[in-house]
């Protein structure tokens, strides 16, 4: 090849920066140990659940044999119930007639009527705005 006046024999790329064997040997080694710590994981876990007891299996391994054991006072014995007895009570409020504050003259009327009123009446709105062109 013939040289021109921009080659420089003196200058040439190195060879030796960069051990491409070492680096994939790193590698291969790197993925073995990964390999074995996996595997070894698994053992480990497949050895505790052969040796786990139904007992302990529970949903709340922390609460096995303390099924009772509410802190005292106990401020709501039956909770379903109650739950059960405020819907009972709600409902009861959502289809009735009552005072909401008898001074203020405010008074609460059952749903079906309060949607019947509204569908007769229509929903209050606020008057269209006419846009001014300047």
């Amino acid at each position: 090849m013939p040289q021109g006046p921009t080659d420089n024999v003196d200058v040439h790329h190195e060879e030796s920066d960069v051990d491409i064997r070492a680096i994939f040997a790193f590698g291969a080694a790197l993925l073995a140990v990964g390999v074995v710590v996996h595997v070894l994981i698994l053992l480990l876990f497949n050895f505790f659940d052969a040796r786990a007891t139904p007992q302990a299996q529970a949903a709340y391994p922390l609460a096995v044999g303390q099924e009772d054991r509410r802190p005292e006072p106990r401020l709501q014995e039956h909770p379903r119930e109650d739950l059960a007895a405020l819907r009972d009570r709600e409902e009861e409020s959502l289809r009735s007639y009552g005072w909401v504050d008898r001074n203020a003259g405010v008074v609460r009327i059952p749903i079906e009527r309060a949607m019947e009123l509204t569908l007769e009446r229509g929903l209050p709105a606020r008057p269209a705005r006419q846009e001014t062109t300047r």
